[in-house]
């Protein structure tokens, strides 16, 4: 069963097209990590598949609902997780994750709160203001606050930017802990991180899918090659 169906998907801003004619589909339970250059589209992507940003035509289906009919009750299914963390600077930790638990309705939010606070290990920081945590203090609660509503789906948009070692393999050892029972998307630049944790991949240039397979079916060497020619392409 597929989690995500993308088909003919176009984005344009003004005269620029961002996106061109993208189609594909992820598995339930599947993991896609998507590589480009600067400027392929790989961020646009994400945004439409989040509801951030609006479709110019095509069909996105998520958990079997329409993109455009449904979005209300797509965004209680995904997560989403980028180098943006969109917490509020003058909440405190707890208080974002207070706050998303009751936008999504999440039952016992104190005790899920102090769980993931636990889990991104910003415990003895749950009452300080955001505005005072470092950029890798902020990117652990944006991941708390990601998972807060305990979505089926999680898109990450270069979720690794910014963090330091440390919050890395917090990150890494939390999406492991979770891996069976979501559906993932990411766009990385980490060629090693994104192809290691995937089992599909997928590489964007000017907008369109240039290679799109399951990671077992390529090979990793000729993979950085097409990987290398795409960005020689839009460079």
């Amino acid at each position: 069963m597929h989690d995500i169906e993308v088909e003919n998907l176009n984005k344009s801003f003004g005269r620029r097209r961002v996106l061109k004619k993208v189609s594909f589909s992820v598995n339930k339970g599947g993991f896609l990590s998507i590589f480009g250059p600067n400027g392929a589209g790989k961020t646009t992507l994400v945004k439409i598949l989040s509801t951030i940003e609006k479709p110019s035509d095509g069909r996105v289906v998520i958990s079997q609902m329409v993109l455009g009919e449904d979005a209300t009750e797509i965004r209680k299914r995904i997560g989403l997780i980028s180098h943006n963390p969109l917490l509020y600077l003058d909440l405190s930790a707890y208080e974002n994750l207070e706050f998303y638990g009751t936008l999504y309705g999440v039952s016992g939010i104190k005790e899920r709160a102090e769980e993931l606070l636990d889990k991104v290990e910003l415990t003895h920081r749950r009452h300080d203001m955001v505005r005072t945590f470092s950029k890798g203090m902020a990117q652990r609660l944006a991941i708390a606050r990601a998972l807060m509503h305990k979505p089926d789906i999680l898109f990450l948009d270069e979720p690794h930017s910014g963090l330091d070692p440390h919050a890395v393999d917090i990150l890494d050892g939390l999406l492991e802990s979770i891996r069976g029972n979501h559906t993932f998307i990411m766009v990385t630049h980490d060629l090693e991180k994104g192809f290691s944790l995937s089992d599909s991949v997928m590489i964007i240039e000017d907008g369109k899918i240039i290679l799109h397979k399951q990671k077992d079916e390529i090979d990793k060497d000729e993979f950085r090659e097409t990987y290398r020619q795409a960005v020689r392409g839009m460079g």
